[in-house]
């Protein structure tokens, strides 16, 4: 287990220690007036959610969290280490709930940190995305999303997903539905999204602000 918790750590150690002059770092943060993840709504919380990468090459690892503002909502705080190649790329992300105190607990039953490995593909307009997780999930959860953005002109985009999960993703069993039908606009900084997860039979209208 111990192994496992250090992966992202030793990874990160490597990179840091590489003098690149190609190498950047990305630093900025969210708010959202509502945290919902893959059609799951986490908190019933406006949040802010900080983000910390650094890449070189092909090569990001990178540390993001959402932390509710109020006292009923959740937390996380997430490493994840990203290979690109072209319009592919390979990622392994460890999700950490932080209200679970622990930070150094990987055990499979306690469900503190998740482990996932995802492969995502974006041709142009298209993007595609599986992940897997494979530890930390009594169910080993997969989720599969498909996305197309059908508008961009001058400052204004916009955007289709259709996402569909099984194990944590549904309610009544653990079979593949869909679960995340959204359209997305932003504008500059601001953005706004519709979601629809018709298998918990809800739907969302967020906003969200960049830093």
């Amino acid at each position: 287990m111990k192994k496992r918790a250090c992966l992202i750590m030793m990874f990160s150690l490597m990179i840091m220690l590489t003098v690149n002059s190609y190498a950047q770092i990305g630093l900025g943060a969210d708010l959202v007036s509502r945290y919902v993840w893959r059609g799951t709504d986490f908190g019933n919380s406006a949040s802010i959610q900080p983000a910390l990468s650094y890449t070189l090459a092909g090569l990001e690892i990178g540390a993001w969290a959402s932390y509710a503002l109020a006292d009923s909502g959740s937390h996380e705080n997430d490493l994840y280490l990203t290979y690109s190649i072209g319009d592919l790329g390979i990622t392994i992300t460890d999700y950490y709930y932080p209200e679970k105190m622990d930070a150094f607990n990987y055990s499979d039953e306690d469900g503190i940190h998740c482990l996932e490995a995802s492969v995502s593909y974006s041709p142009g307009s298209f993007s595609m995305l599986a992940g897997y997780y494979f530890s930390g999930d009594p169910d080993n959860s997969m989720y599969l999303e498909a996305g197309y953005e059908f508008y961009a002109k001058d400052d204004m985009e916009a955007s289709l997903i259709v996402g569909a999960g099984d194990g944590v993703y549904v309610e009544e069993d653990d079979k593949l539905n869909v679960v995340n039908v959204g359209i997305t606009a932003s504008s500059g900084p601001i953005s706004v999204s519709y979601i629809v997860n018709p298998q918990k039979k809800t739907n969302y209208l967020i906003f969200g602000y960049s830093f």
